[in-house]
């Protein structure tokens, strides 16, 4: 098992910044590789950003390049989101979830945590 909690959301206005962080534990050396999702109202889940857990190598949707910069503390098994020049299509529950191996789904989640940008 693998626990996930998430922190770091709130409301910030268009242009600004946020960084979530994902503390992972339980049986982290299982883990291959850890991302975020996002999921806003009415809309479904989609994949936002990924890093393999023990290679570093991260992985971006195109819409966030240049945005947001995924990047993992291995001292503290902890993920984090740094999330810059928001714009109001960026509000939804950001989820992080891990997966063990690269053909798996994500199998362990967070809770989620709320990222509101204003105009």
């Amino acid at each position: 098992q693998v626990q996930l909690v998430e922190s770091g959301g709130g409301l910030v206005q268009a242009g600004g910044s946020l960084r979530l962080s994902c503390a992972a534990s339980g049986r982290t050396f299982s883990i291959y590789g850890l991302a975020w999702f996002r999921q806003a109202p009415g809309k479904e889940r989609e994949f936002v950003a990924g890093i393999n857990w023990s290679a570093g190598s991260t992985f971006y949707v195109d819409y966030v390049k240049g945005r947001f910069t995924i990047s993992k503390d291995n001292a503290k098994n902890t993920v984090y989101l740094r999330m810059s020049s928001l714009k109001p299509e960026d509000t939804a529950v950001y989820y992080c979830a891990v997966r063990r191996n690269p053909r798996a789904e994500y199998e362990y989640w967070g809770q989620g945590t709320q990222v509101t940008v204003s105009s």
